[in-house]
Parts: C-alpha cells; structure tokens; sequence
C-alpha cells in the first residue's frame, strides 16, 4: 500500500482472473476459453493489415463491425454497442445505467466481477440468493431496486435461465434496467435478443471471447433500445473514444463472416460437454446442468481443493472458488476430448487413492 493511495483504491478488494500460466505442457482447463482456434479468415484477416491502418487511430464507432453485429441480430446499427471486451462493456453499463438510489440486484453466486465493479463506481447493490439447486428464482427479484443483473448462462455455475422467465423478469419490473450477461450463451440458450424490440428496459450483453475464440482479442457487444446504447456511448466518449483496435475489428469481422466454422466449433464443445457431464457423473460427481463451455462438479466423497492440488500436480489446472456454498465444487472448462481423456484419467486416479 501507498501512501499516494485514494481512500477508494485502499478499499477495492479487485478481480482475481483466472491463472494464465507459463508452463508450456499444461493441461488448461481454468478459464473457460474455446479449445478450438478461430476461423482461418480471422488470421487471414490479421496478417492482411496494412501499415497505413496501423499508424491511424481506429475507426472510434467500428461501423463496419457494430453494422455486422446488427445483422446478425436483427437490430440496427443504433441498438448496438461495442467496447473492449464485455468486461469494459459491462463496466460501462454500471457507470450509464445502474448507479441509482435503489440498490442493483444480481445473485449471490455469479460472475465476481460484479460486486467489484459495485465497489469501483459506488453501485449501491444487494445479492439474491440462488436457489438450493443453483437455480436463479425471478420471483425472488422483488425487492425495490434500479436494476436487475442476470448473467445467463449463470457463472460459475452454468445453469440456464430460460427465455420465458427473462419475459416474466422484464414484465415484472418496468422501471428497472434488466441487464443479461450472454457471455456463454452459444453454447446451449435462447438469446434475449428477440425481446429487445419489446422492452426498453433490456439490455444484452455479448463477447467473442468464447463462441468465437477471440478471447485475445478483447471485443464484446451490448445490444438494445437506442435510449439505452446512448448513455454507454455517453461514457465511452468520457473514458476512450477508441476502445477497440483496427486488428481486433478485422478480427472479428472475419469471424462473424465464417458462420460455419463459429457453429462447428460450438457444437464440439456442447457434445465434449454432455461426454464431460456422464463420465464425471460415473465417478462419483454431482454435476450441475450447464448450457455453457464448462461444467460445476463436486464429489461428495473428497474435498474439493485437495482434488485440484492433486490434478495440478499431474499438469491439469480447473477453478477452484473457495467461497461459502461452492467451496466443494470444481469449475471445469471444456476442452479438447484428448484433454478431457487426460482429466478423466486423472480423476480416476485421484479419487482411487
């Protein structure tokens, strides 16, 4: 600690991303990134940038990209917003929409970034409790409030709140911003997408992080009511005009054009996802229904943080919360089946001893 610290920085508890390590033989299965590459036109794509593109500011709008992102949607170009990843998405909702009087609602076991960034720009916020079964009860969202957080599928836990109660959410609460977090939507949900025409009150929020292997990239989209996209834009023009870079948008202009290799992708990860969940289930695991690329597991013989310190120990890293209610459960990403053929032998193993 500094001396030169504000009062704010002295008491901001910040964000602990998962490991990225150097080890290079490494089984990595901690951070929920997409074991398959990008579309080969994405690194076409990239090495085609010229000289002349990288010694210009980029285009501070990506008009070309915010224009294929409302296509793909079925939006225009006014719904949707674009910043550096949809943590700097995210961050931006808290500071345009959800710093009100009433306290910002969003459960208690969910993404850890939320009640960081609560603390950064002083949200007033109150956690709601998940269900027993790791469910997210809508009706327990009563409290008087100015805005609602959802992220669907929900992290760590991956378990799916379905379409029809985000509608029940929405109807229930007129007056507050209901934000959806999709950022593992493509791999098993209903976007909320389809609702925005109806509710201005809904704001969804998207990254190529996942789906689209792009988590280098660092691009994530907010999509809704163009009332609600104005105030992000009011924020990013205080903060940086210029949040995602020439490389980044030709990136993910190529990625958006190769819908096939997006799909083909998704659909490996959902079917190593399903194998992950049945063999985890023959060993001895409970396992929590996931509609994202990872699933949430605890054995109810065998402690959680030792099975992670013996799975490091033969080169394979999960994601471990030591936090009250999933203190027991593992979150696993979903890798390649030669990488999960390495977790499931590990288990064996492990739990054998």
């Amino acid at each position: 600690m500094s001396r030169f610290w504000s009062d704010l920085a002295s008491q901001l508890t910040p964000y602990v991303p998962g490991e990225q390590p150097k080890a290079e033989r490494l089984v990595k299965l901690n951070t929920n990134e997409n074991p398959y590459g990008p579309s080969p036109a994405v690194l076409e794509a990239i090495a085609g940038t010229s000289a002349s593109e990288l010694k210009r500011y980029p285009d501070p709008d990506s008009s070309a990209l915010k224009a294929a992102f409302a296509e793909r949607e079925g939006l225009t170009p006014e719904q949707v917003f674009l910043g550096n990843g949809s943590d700097e998405v995210l961050a931006h909702t808290f500071q345009a929409l959800l710093k009100h009087d009433k306290p910002l609602l969003f459960p208690d076991i969910s993404y850890s970034f939320y009640p960081v960034w609560s603390e950064l720009y002083q949200v007033n916020y109150q956690p709601v409790p998940l269900c027993d079964d790791f469910t997210i009860d809508v009706d327990a969202y009563s409290a008087p409030n100015s805005g609602i957080l959802i992220p669907n599928p929900n992290a760590p836990t991956g378990v799916l709140l379905p379409r029809e109660d985000i509608v029940r959410l929405l109807g229930a609460h007129p007056e507050s911003v209901v934000v959806i977090d999709e950022a593992y939507i493509d791999f098993g949900g209903e976007s909320a997408t389809a609702l925005i025409a109806e509710h201005d009150n809904l704001l969804v929020i998207q990254t190529v992080s996942k789906s689209r292997s792009l988590a280098g990239m660092r691009v994530g989209a907010a999509f809704g009511q163009a009332p609600l996209i104005e105030g992000l834009v009011r924020v990013k023009d205080s903060f940086n005009s210029y949040p995602i870079d020439v490389v980044a948008q030709r990136a993910t202009l190529a990625s958006l054009a190769d819908e096939a290799w997006f799909r083909q992708c998704c659909d490996k990860v959902v079917a190593t996802r399903e194998r992950t969940d049945k063999v985890l289930r023959d060993l001895g695991f409970a396992v929590l229904p996931s509609a994202a690329n990872f699933v949430f597991a605890r054995h109810p013989g065998h402690d959680a943080a030792q099975i992670v310190a013996a799975l490091r120990q033969r080169g394979i890293i999960v994601r471990y919360f030591s936090k009250p209610r999933i203190d027991q459960f593992l979150r696993i990403s979903i890798g390649t089946d030669e990488e999960m053929d390495e977790l499931f032998a590990a288990l064996t193993e492990i739990l054998a001893m």
